[in-house]
């Protein structure tokens, strides 16, 4: 059984892929923004989830949750599921949560990225991108950038089975009600791709759409768009991959 950090788990995807994991046997880390939010995972908690508590879009909040995850019991996966829609937090939670803890955390050999549909719609610069969260960002640029960075980890890391997945535009309260995808079908790839043992679930740097791996945006795996993301990122941040 494999141990797994599912962030964002109060709802929607996140919760559904903690739930299902937690009822496969496996082990868990359910991730909330806030002790207030952390009362809705009590019902994980109490079927023996571990969790975390952070607002993800402070950067001290994320390397605290690093810290506390290498201080604990190793994990296998991490599944990168939290994230928000529009607003000033795009970048703080979309890009620079997901890179900090994959810079920072030790020892997960299967990282999970939630990208969008949307990520077609970014566009592959990094000009005038407010890292930082001072104003609205673009969630489609968001969204292509934390695809991109999945790809760059499956390049970088060749021990590290990394990959992006687009869940669909789902009925979640991020997706809202008329979203015309399958909500039964969200969560199954991450959870797939974070523990399942077949042959395609063993594959790294793929671009996965209802666990079929399709073909991203083209700067998804431009190299040099790959180290001029993790470049810029890693001065940002003072994090280095």
């Amino acid at each position: 059984m494999s141990r797994v950090l599912v962030t964002g788990s109060v709802e929607g995807l996140g919760r559904a892929a903690a739930d299902a994991l937690l009822s496969a046997g496996h082990g868990v880390v359910v991730h909330a923004r806030s002790e207030e939010r952390a009362a809705l995972l009590r019902p994980l908690v109490e079927r023996g989830a571990g969790l975390v508590v952070g607002d993800f879009v402070e950067r001290a909040a994320v390397r605290r949750v690093a810290a506390e995850l290498n201080d604990a019991e190793p994990l296998d996966a991490v599944i990168h599921n939290a994230g928000v829609w529009s607003g000033p937090a795009v970048m703080p939670v979309n890009v620079i949560a997901p890179y900090l803890l994959t810079a920072l955390l030790d020892g997960p050999r299967r990282l999970v990225y939630l990208s969008s549909g949307s990520h077609f719609d970014g566009r592959p610069t990094l000009d005038r991108v407010d890292w930082r969260g001072g104003r609205a960002g673009s969630y489609a640029d968001s969204k292509l950038y934390v695809t991109a960075l999945a790809a760059a980890v499956a390049r970088l890391r060749p021990g590290v089975l990394s990959n992006a997945v687009d869940p669909g535009w789902v009925p979640t309260r991020m997706g809202g009600p008329h979203a015309p995808d399958d909500l039964e079908l969200g969560d199954r790839t991450q959870e797939w791709l974070a523990v399942g043992d077949e042959p395609e679930a063993l594959t790294t740097g793929g671009y996965w759409y209802h666990r079929q791996r399709t073909r991203p945006h083209p700067a998804v795996h431009d190299e040099a768009f790959q180290d001029r993301l993790l470049e810029t990122l890693a001065a940002e941040t003072g994090a280095v991959l």
